[in-house]
C-alpha cells in the first residue's frame, strides 16, 4: 500500500499496451523511449532492433517454456532496477506458454484460466509498482466486421479476463495498424476495440507519437 498527501502525488512512468497484426511495428515502438531499456521478448523477433545500443534483450525460447513464469519473474526482479524502461514483447506468446504450463499441472480447465488470470494480474501490478515506464505488446484478433461499420472488430489476442486483469493498471491501451503508408494507434474505446487513454485526450495518433506527452 502507498499513501500520498494531497498535492504530493509523485510522477511515475506511464504504462502502454499496444496490440496489432504482425509487421505493424509493435517492436519498433521501443525506440521512442528514453533511457536504458530492458526487453523481454517471447517470439524471438529482434530484427527491428538491430543497431540499437541502449536495449538489453532477454529472448525466451522453447527450452525456457516449462519454467516460463518463474524465469520471467526472476529476470524482472534481477534486472529491472538497472533500467528505466521495461518492455514485454508479445504477451500473446507469454500467455500461451503460461497456460500450457498451468494446463500441464492440472486438468480443471476453468480453474486453469483462473490461475492464468491471477498470474497476469500480479504481473501487471508488479510492473505498476516499479514506477518505471512500461511497454507491453500483443498480437490482435480480427473478429470480422460487425454491421456496416466494423466497430468492435479488433481485440488483443488474449483470453478476455486475462487481458482485463493484466491491463487494469495500464494507462494506455491501443491498436496499431497501417493505413495509406502510415502507422496509426487507435486509443478510442468508443470504436468498440480494446482501447483507453488515461494520460491525455488523444484518441487517434501516429505510431511515432506514442510518447509525445512525455517529452
Amino acid at each position: 500500500m502507498k499513501a500520498y498527501r494531497a498535492g504530493e502525488i509523485p510522477k511515475v512512468g506511464n504504462m502502454y499496451f499496444v496490440y496489432g497484426d504482425g509487421g505493424t511495428g509493435k517492436t519498433s515502438l521501443i525506440k521512442q523511449f528514453k533511457g536504458k531499456k530492458l526487453l523481454l521478448i517471447f517470439d524471438g523477433s529482434t530484427n527491428a532492433l538491430v543497431g540499437t545500443d541502449d536495449i538489453d534483450v532477454i529472448a525466451f525460447d522453447d527450452e525456457d517454456a516449462p519454467k516460463m513464469q518463474q524465469l520471467v519473474t526472476e529476470m524482472l526482479i534481477k534486472q529491472s532496477d538497472a533500467h528505466d524502461v521495461i518492455v514485454l514483447d508479445n504477451v500473446t506468446a507469454l500467455q500461451n506458454w503460461a497456460l500450457e504450463n498451468i494446463d500441464g499441472a492440472s486438468k480443471d480447465g476453468r480453474q486453469n484460466y483462473q490461475k492464468l488470470q491471477v498470474w497476469f494480474r500480479n504481473l501487471g501490478m508488479w510492473l505498476r509498482k516499479t514506477d518505471k515506464t512500461i511497454l507491453a505488446t500483443a498480437h490482435q484478433v480480427d473478429n470480422g466486421s460487425g454491421g456496416l461499420t466494423g466497430d468492435g472488430r479488433f481485440q488483443a489476442d488474449m483470453n478476455e479476463k486475462t487481458f482485463n486483469a493484466f491491463t487494469a493498471p495500464f494507462d494506455v491501451v491501443g491498436r496499431i495498424y497501417k493505413e495509406s503508408d502510415q502507422r496509426w494507434i487507435d486509443l478510442d474505446p468508443e470504436n468498440g476495440n480494446h482501447a483507453k487513454n488515461r494520460i491525455d485526450d488523444r484518441k487517434l495518433i501516429k505510431a511515432s507519437e506514442l510518447i509525445a506527452e512525455e517529452k
